[in-house]
């Protein structure tokens, strides 16, 4: 199995930067993820946050499971703005990715959220959850070279 290059995965997280800002358009947390084919270029599904539960991650992969083959499912990469939170992780592991790239680590959120009880933050690396599991998971990530452009739809929303 191949994995995505540098620019690849930058230009993939730009695009879930965009996905975040949607969500927020439509009064939701700014959070968004896409996952991409085995090719690093198709992008085949965009999930922006829901709700405190629904997460753009977590839903994207129950949506990934129902469409996709778990053989097919582990050639491809989830990308999300930010480090998945201990439930988006489990829903990676259980769908069968085989990547996640992501943004900006839990612990920047938490920086940028304070106590917000529409984010109750949990100091958990999605690296510790993957690495309780039986499966391999690829995970590059935090990027800071993105980290204004991610944040910047975060900056005035949990104030």
């Amino acid at each position: 199995m191949s994995l995505p290059t540098n620019d690849q995965m930058v230009a993939h997280l730009r695009q879930t930067i965009k996905v975040a800002a949607r969500a927020k358009k439509f009064g939701r947390h700014p959070f968004g993820s896409i996952l991409v084919d085995a090719d690093h270029e198709t992008v085949l599904l965009e999930q922006g946050n829901i709700d405190t539960l629904h997460h753009a991650e977590s839903t994207l992969c129950h949506v990934a499971w129902t469409n996709f083959s778990p053989e097919y499912l582990a050639k491809c990469t989830l990308y999300t703005n930010f480090e998945p939170c201990v439930m988006c992780a489990g829903s990676c592991y259980w769908s069968g990715i085989g990547t996640v790239v992501y943004g900006i680590s839990e612990d920047r959120l938490l920086d940028l959220t304070g106590n917000s009880q529409e984010n109750p933050t949990m100091s958990m690396p999605c690296r510790n959850v993957f690495d309780a599991g039986q499966r391999k998971v690829n995970v590059f990530g935090p990027f800071p070279q993105l980290e204004q452009e991610i944040i910047a739809d975060h900056l005035e929303f949990w104030t």
